[in-house]
């Protein structure tokens, strides 16, 4: 098997790119810190998933090709430790299963169940055996053989094989395969699968272990949790095989050429939503007796925000140059880190291959707005922007990295919310309103009622000359008494 892709993702992100998976998308979900207000207070609990497979890499131990019947001691593909392997046939099975043999001395067999989420319920099925090598006396397998199987998060389960009690030392064994089922809760994402031996008798040859063969998986997700804010989207991980990595910078450096990681999305685990809706722009407050009507621009803008850059600041630790996205919130910094990181394209290629459309990184926009306020009311605008939030995988093509990361940003499924309000004025506002006109006082006589005008301050214009033509009488002025 060549792709690290867990199987459930591998066939999302295939049925996503043909369309069929957007409705689920597309429904619009708000809750906790990321909830509309219309969203009622009791609604129904999410219900959780149905079953799904996980992709158990190379869990016939198939991979590398097998030269003979073995045994042989190799490195099975995707597995951690070494232990003996035999043909299909020489562990006496009609598929094309190989057997491996689980020795001993504290050796083990084990691989990460990718794409698994902590908190999951995880059912592993398989087969085992008791050794069928030619090294085994009667005793060693007569009673069956013990081995542990474990997750991580569940308890290590002691199993012993089925008895070989015609077993004679020098002819190999016939294979007596029981089919088992192991249940446990993941206790971390990627939770370890480990199989190991029990046989701890120093007689016993080093060949003469439990077997087992054909590892499947399936998994109970868990439900989606809505509830998260864009602003805590939890922390990134990163692995290289089947080890934990301590820190994120290896991955981001892995990916940090523009082919050299490919990213997937879990399609289960990705949703849009509309977030709170917040005021943008000045509130409007009508003291007049009368209707007002005015115009104005509103202005809003969104960002994008991610995990990895969430965990290096949760650590306190300086974001390096290959982990950065385009989430900084500066618009001039982020169209540079567009241009240079090529996480930016892996991630935003993979988005619009799955779902038919082009990623973005942030918006915005600006709307006129007519306002009509009554007498005693306020007038505001608020935003309800549309968001998107998607969870997946980089898989580097060298290496077997993976680093995990959520990316929440603006949304194009669908518009933005632009509320226009209108509503009463509060308390504070009433009396804002009802606040005398600021004016200085008089400091001088102040209650005496007012005197007449002094019209002398004023030029009264002169009287206009008589005309040159008109004859001049002598007026007389006779006393009255």
């Amino acid at each position: 098997m060549s792709s690290s892709l867990p199987c459930s993702l591998r066939t999302l992100a295939a049925v996503g790119a043909t369309g069929l998976l957007l409705p689920a998308l597309a429904a619009w979900p708000a809750a906790g810190a990321a909830a509309s207000a219309e969203v009622p207070a009791a609604a129904p609990a999410a219900q959780a998933p149905a079953p799904q497979a996980v992709d158990v890499l190379n869990g016939d131990f198939a991979d590398p090709v097998m030269k003979g019947d073995g045994p042989t001691t190799v490195g099975l593909d995707f597995w951690d430790g070494r232990n003996q392997r035999y043909s299909p046939s020489a562990s006496g099975r009609t598929d094309t299963a190989h057997g491996v043999a689980l020795e001993k001395e504290g050796n083990s067999l084990r691989q990460r169940l990718r794409g698994v989420r902590k908190g999951a319920e995880v059912t592993v099925s398989y087969e085992d055996s008791p050794a069928v090598s030619k090294e085994c006396n009667a005793s060693d397998v007569v009673d069956g053989q013990l081995y542990t199987v474990e997750g991580s998060g569940g308890v290590a389960r002691l199993v012993t094989t089925a008895g070989d009690p015609d077993r004679v030392k020098g002819k190999p064994g016939p294979g007596r395969w029981t089919k088992r089922t192991y249940t446990f809760t993941a206790g971390e994402n990627e939770p370890l699968l480990t199989f190991a031996s029990r046989v701890t008798d120093s007689k016993t040859h080093v060949t003469c272990t439990p077997m087992v063969a054909r590892i499947r998986a399936t998994e109970a997700p868990v439900p989606l949790d809505r509830t998260v804010d864009k602003t805590d989207l939890g922390r990134a991980e990163a692995y290289k095989g089947n080890e934990r990595e301590k820190t994120l910078h290896n991955a981001a450096a892995a990916c940090n050429g523009e082919n050299a990681c490919v990213f997937r999305p879990d399609m289960r685990m990705s949703f849009r939503y509309y977030d709170r809706a917040r005021v943008v722009g000045e509130a409007f407050v009508n003291c007049t007796r009368n209707s007002l009507e005015h115009t104005r621009v509103v202005s809003f803008s969104e960002r994008s925000h991610d995990s990895i850059s969430q965990t290096y600041a949760a650590d306190g630790l300086p974001l390096n140059d290959v982990a950065k996205l385009p989430t900084s919130g500066d618009r001039a910094e982020d169209e540079k880190r567009i241009k240079e990181r090529p996480t930016a394209g892996q991630f935003s290629l993979a988005y619009e291959r799955s779902w038919q459309r082009a990623w973005q990184w942030f918006s915005s926009d600006q709307r006129t707005v007519v306002e009509r306020i009554q007498p005693g009311e306020v007038s505001w605008v608020e935003l309800q922007p549309s968001r998107e939030r998607v969870e997946g995988w980089f898989l580097g093509k060298k290496d077997d990295y993976r680093l995990h990361a959520v990316i929440d940003g603006p949304s194009r499924g669908v518009p933005d919310r632009l509320l226009q309000r209108t509503g009463p004025m509060s308390e504070a506002e009433k009396q804002r309103c009802a606040a005398a006109r600021p004016m200085t006082t008089t400091p001088v006589d102040a209650g005496s009622a007012a005197y007449s005008s002094d019209k002398g301050l004023l030029k009264v214009a002169a009287p206009a000359a008589p005309a040159a033509s008109r004859s001049v009488r002598e007026i007389r002025t006779v006393p009255l008494s």
